[in-house]
C-alpha cells in the first residue's frame, strides 16, 4: 500500500500555504474554540492515587456522583445512589444485554430503516436499605452530619462510606457502608451496612429492599425526574409496562423476584439473602409483592455494640429460560456466597484487582491528582468490560442508561487496545461477541443490499436500533473497525485457532460489503460513497477518508488471512471455503479494490480532503463558544452539515489507525489543518488529537488535549457524565498515555516505541502482554527501560533500532531529540512568556 495514490505527488515544503487565512493558523495559535474544563474542587475530592474520594455528599451534582461511584463487572452495574435511596438523580441497576424492544415509529418511513429500538432495562434494584433511629429517617442531604466520606477503592473495586449523623434528637449514629460487584462471582453483589451508638442507647430499624424501579416508581409511588430539553445521547424512555412479573417469593431473609421483558422476552431472577450480627435482640419482619420486598429488622442498639447487616444479591438473566429456573440459579449463587463468608469475597475481589493491575497499571512521575485521574480512566475499563464475556460493551458500561446501553464501533476502537495488550482474554471475549452477532449482520447487509455482512452502529441484540440513518446506519466503517481490532488482536496474541474459526468469517464477509459497497470508476479507481465516517458533523458523502482507508486495511486483512491459512495445508482452508464459498476469482477482486481504493489527497493544500466535497464547504464562522455547545443541541444538522466543522477528527484518527500509511508531513499538514476545525463535541476525539499531536512533536497540544480527556467523568467535561461513564474515552485515555506519550505502536505485529514524555512528569510507565510475554516499559526525557518480565524474549524497536530483551532481562537505552523535544519546547514557551 502506497501512502499516497500513484500519480497524486509527494507533500511540498509549502503545505497549506494557500489555505485561507481564516482556518489556517500557525503552530501555538488555534482559531477552535476550545472546551473550558471545570476544576476538581480538592477540598472536597482529595488527590488520592488510589481513590476516589469525596467529603461531601454535596461535593458534585448527584447524576454525576452516581456516575462516578458506581461499582460494576462487565456484567453488573449499580450506580451509586445513597443506599437510604434518596435524594438520587437516576436510580440505576443494570445487567449488560438485558434490554426492552419497541416498535420505531418513522415520521417518514422507508425500506430498511431501522424498526426496532432496543433500551436497556433498569433491572429490579436491590441498594437500598433504609435506616430509622428514634423513628427518624437517616436522609443524607439533609441530615445534620458531623463527618462524612465515601470513596472507591481502585486497588478492591469496593464503595465505603462512613459517616457521623447527630439525629434530630441529638444522638450520634455511626455508620459505615460497603459495596462490591463481584468480578470473581460475575452475578453477585455483596453489601454491608453497620450502625453504632456510641454514646446512649435508642431504637433502631433497618429496612432492607428490593425495588422495581423500572416501571416508574418507588416505594413511595413517586416517579423519577427526566431531565427537560432535547439530548440524543440520553437513554429512551419506554411508556409501557417493561417487567411482567413471573415469581415473587420470600421467606424469612430471602427474597426472589422474576420477571420477563414484555416485547423482547428477555427474563430475570434477582434474589438477595441478609444476615445480621449484633449482640443486641432483633426482630425481623417481610413484606412481598410483585415489584418490591422488604425484610424490616427492629433492635435497641445500645453503647458499644455494632448492629451490621450483610446483604447478598443475585442476578442471573436469559434470552428464552424461564425466571423459575433463573431464580433457582440465584440460589445457588447466594448458597455459594454464603459459604465462603464475607471476609473471603473481599480478599478474592482484591487478588482480582492485584492482577489486572499488576497488567494494566500506567505510572507517571507526576502530580498525585493525574495518577490518581488515570487509574480511575483504567478502573472503569475493568468495571465496563471484564464480565462482559458473551455480550458487548456498552458505550456506558453498565454504570448509566445513556446511550441506552447501545454497543457502538466505540469498543473495537478505542476499548479494545487497552484488553488486547494488557487483559486479551477479556479482547477475545469481545471479538468472540462480534462473531456472534455476524448472521444478524449479515441479514442486515440484504437490507442494504451489499453482499456479505453489514455490522449495525448501535445495538444491543444484533440489529440496526439507529433510527437516525444519516449519522447512524450509513457509519458503515463500522465493519473494518471490527476487522482491523481482529488483526490488531492477532498481531499481538498469535491466537491463530481464533481468526482459524470465528474470525475468518467476520473477514471475509466485511470484505465482501466493500466490494459490492464500493465501485471501480472510469479511471480504475474504487470508490465508496454514500457514507458516513465518524464525524457525524458531516454526513452521507463520498470516499470519505477514514472509511476507505479502514476499508482498504479490511480487504487487505481478508485477503492475507486466506492465503495464510491456505498455507498452512492441514486441510481446513478447504472446509472454509466451502462454509463461506470462497474462490479465488472473488480473493483477488478484494486485492484488487485495496490497490486502487482512492485516498484523495489535495495538492494545493497538501491535506487529505476528510471527504471528497469537504474542502469545498464553508468554513464554520458562528460562534462557538459556550453554552451553544455542543452544536448538535443547538443547531439543525443541515447547518451542520453544509460547513467546514467537525465533531471529531475522521482524518486523524485514520492516522492513528493506518498510521503506518501516512508520511510523518502528512500527518502534520493534516493535523494543522483539521485540529483548527474540530469542536471536540465528541468524547472521543481529543485521545487521538493528542496522540497524533505527540507524534509529530507538538506536546503542548498533546498534553492539552490529553488533560481534557483524562478528566471528562471526573470534571463533567461534556455536561453528561449523570448518562454514565464515557468508556470509549477512557480506553482512549489509555492509548494516549501509551500510543502518544509512550510512542507505542503495533504495525504487523512489529512493535516499537518513540517516546514523546510531557515535560510535566518525568517518566511514564506502563504494561503490555506481547504474545504472551509481559514487559514493563519506563520512559523518560533521555531514555527507554524495558523490563521483560516473564515469557520469551521481547523483539521491538526503539526509534528506528530493532533491539530484544531477554526473558527476565532489564534493557535500557538512550533517546535522541526527538524524545527532548517536548521539553525543549515547554521551557522554551515558559521562557518566551
Amino acid at each position: 500500500m502506497n501512502p499516497v495514490p500513484p500519480g497524486r505527488g509527494p507533500v511540498h515544503d509549502t503545505i497549506g500555504q494557500s489555505v485561507p487565512g481564516n482556518i489556517r493558523t500557525t503552530y501555538g495559535v488555534n482559531l477552535r474554540s476550545h472546551l473550558e474544563v471545570p476544576e476538581i474542587n480538592r477540598s472536597t475530592h482529595p488527590a488520592d492515587p488510589w481513590r476516589w474520594v469525596e467529603t461531601n455528599p454535596k461535593a458534585s451534582p448527584l447524576g454525576v456522583s452516581e456516575t462516578q461511584f458506581a461499582v460494576a463487572n462487565g456484567y453488573l452495574g449499580m450506580r451509586g445512589n445513597p443506599e437510604e435511596g434518596r435524594d438520587s438523580h437516576t436510580h440505576g441497576t443494570y445487567v449488560n444485554g438485558f434490554h426492552e424492544t419497541w416498535h420505531i415509529l418513522h415520521a417518514e418511513d422507508a425500506f430498511g430503516l431501522a424498526r426496532e429500538g432496543q433500551t436497556m432495562v433498569d433491572v429490579p434494584d436491590t441498594k437500598t436499605i433504609r435506616v430509622y433511629v428514634d423513628d427518624e429517617p437517616l436522609r443524607v442531604s439533609e441530615a445534620d452530619l458531623e463527618h462524612y466520606e465515601r470513596s472507591i477503592d481502585f486497588r478492591d473495586g469496593i464503595l465505603r462510606r462512613e459517616l457521623v449523623w447527630r439525629t434530630p434528637a441529638g444522638k450520634k449514629v455511626v455508620i459505615r457502608t460497603t459495596r462490591m460487584v463481584s468480578m470473581v462471582e460475575k452475578h453477585l453483589a455483596v453489601m454491608t451496612y453497620e450502625i453504632e451508638l456510641p454514646e446512649e442507647t435508642a431504637p433502631v430499624v433497618i429496612s432492607s429492599q428490593v425495588l422495581n424501579r423500572q416501571d416508574g416508581e418507588d416505594e413511595y409511588h413517586s416517579a423519577e425526574v427526566v431531565p427537560e430539553g432535547f439530548d440524543p445521547r440520553r437513554s429512551d424512555g419506554l411508556e409501557h409496562r417493561v417487567l411482567e412479573p413471573k415469581v415473587s417469593e420470600g421467606q424469612r431473609g430471602y427474597h426472589v423476584h422474576g420477571y420477563r421483558c414484555a416485547n423482547s422476552g428477555m427474563t430475570i431472577a434477582v434474589a438477595v439473602d441478609h444476615e445480621v450480627e449484633t449482640e443486641d435482640e432483633v426482630d425481623m419482619s417481610v413484606e412481598v409483592d410483585d415489584d418490591a420486598s422488604k425484610v424490616i429488622y427492629h433492635a435497641h442498639v445500645t453503647p458499644g455494640r455494632v448492629l451490621k447487616l450483610t446483604k447478598l444479591a443475585a442476578y442471573h438473566t436469559s434470552e428464552r429460560v424461564p425466571a423459575g429456573e433463573l431464580a433457582d440459579r440465584c440460589a445457588r449463587t447466594l448458597s455459594r456466597a454464603r459459604d465462603r463468608g464475607l471476609d473471603e469475597l473481599h480478599r478474592t475481589q482484591r487478588d482480582w484487582y492485584d492482577h489486572f493491575w499488576h497488567r494494566g497499571d500506567v505510572e507517571v512521575d507526576g502530580p498525585a491528582e493525574t495518577q490518581q485521574a488515570i487509574r480511575f480512566n483504567l478502573f472503569q475499563l475493568a468495571q465496563a468490560s471484564a464480565r462482559a464475556e458473551t455480550n458487548g460493551i456498552p458505550a456506558k458500561g453498565v454504570t448509566g442508561s445513556g446511550y441506552s446501553g447501545h454497543y457502538f464501533w466505540d469498543t473495537e476502537t478505542y476499548v479494545l487496545p487497552f484488553l488486547t495488550y494488557t487483559m486479551p482474554r477479556f479482547a477475545r471475549n469481545a471479538l468472540r461477541f462480534r462473531y456472534s452477532m455476524l448472521d444478524k449482520a449479515r441479514e442486515r447487509a440484504r437490507f442494504l443490499s451489499v453482499n456479505g455482512a453489514l455490522y449495525p452502529w448501535r445495538t444491543i441484540n444484533g440489529e440496526e436500533a439507529s433510527a437516525y440513518y444519516e449519522a447512524g446506519t450509513a457509519q458503515y466503517h463500522i465493519n473494518a473497525d471490527i476487522a482491523h481490532a481482529m488483526v490488531k488482536y492477532l498481531w499481538a496474541t498469535e491466537d491463530q485457532e481464533f481468526m482459524i474459526r470465528e474470525g475468518v468469517d467476520v473477514l471475509v464477509e466485511t470484505a465482501r460489503m466493500w466490494v459490492s459497497l464500493g465501485f471501480f470508476a472510469d479511471d480504475g479507481c474504487f470508490n465508496i460513497h454514500g457514507v458516513t465516517g465518524p464525524d457525524e458533523y458531516t454526513t452521507v458523502v463520498d470516499n470519505n477518508l477514514f472509511t476507505n482507508a479502514m476499508a482498504r486495511f479490511n480487504l487487505v486483512a481478508a485477503t492475507i488471512a486466506c492465503k495464510r491459512i491456505a498455507e498452512l495445508g492441514d486441510g481446513r482452508w478447504a472446509g472454509i471455503c466451502r462454509r463461506l464459498k470462497i474462490d479465488d476469482s472473488e480473493i483477488a477482486e478484494w486485492r484488487r479494490a485495496a490497490e486502487n481504493m482512492v485516498i484523495a489527497y489535495d495538492e494545493t493544500l497538501g491535506v487529505h480532503p476528510q471527504d471528497q466535497d469537504f474542502l469545498a464547504k464553508e468554513v464554520w464562522d458562528q460562534d462557538l463558544e459556550h453554552p451553544r455547545r455542543p452544536l448538535l443541541l443547538h443547531f439543525h444538522p443541515l447547518v451542520i452539515y453544509r460547513h467546514q466543522v467537525l465533531k471529531q477528527a475522521d482524518v486523524v484518527l485514520a492516522m492513528f489507525l493506518r498510521g503506518d500509511e501516512f508520511t510523518e508531513e502528512q500527518k502534520r499538514a493534516n493535523f494543522e489543518y483539521y485540529d483548527p476545525l474540530t469542536t471536540g463535541d465528541s468524547t472521543l476525539s481529543a485521545v487521538v488529537q493528542s496522540i497524533i499531536a505527540a507524534e509529530i512533536g507538538y506536546c503542548d497540544e498533546a498534553f492539552e488535549h490529553f488533560s481534557k480527556a483524562l478528566v471528562v467523568d471526573l470534571a463533567d467535561v461534556h455536561g453528561n457524565a449523570a448518562h454514565g461513564i464515557h468508556v470509549a474515552s477512557a480506553g482512549g485515555v489509555w492509548s494516549a498515555l501509551v500510543s502518544g506519550f509512550g510512542g507505542m505502536r503495533d504495525y504487523r505485529g512489529v512493535i516499537s516505541f518513540d517516546p514523546r514524555v510531557p515535560a510535566e512528569w518525568g517518566a511514564l510507565t506502563f504494561r503490555l502482554t506481547v504474545r504472551g510475554t509481559h514487559v514493563r516499559v519506563r520512559c523518560t526525557h533521555t531514555e527507554i527501560t524495558i523490563v521483560n518480565l516473564n515469557g520469551a524474549d521481547f523483539a521491538c524497536t526503539v526509534q528506528g533500532q530493532p533491539v530484544t530483551v531477554p526473558a527476565g532481562q532489564t534493557l535500557t537505552l538512550g533517546l535522541d531529540e526527538r524524545a527532548r523535544a517536548c521539553l525543549s519546547r515547554a521551557e522554551r514557551s515558559a521562557s518566551e512568556s
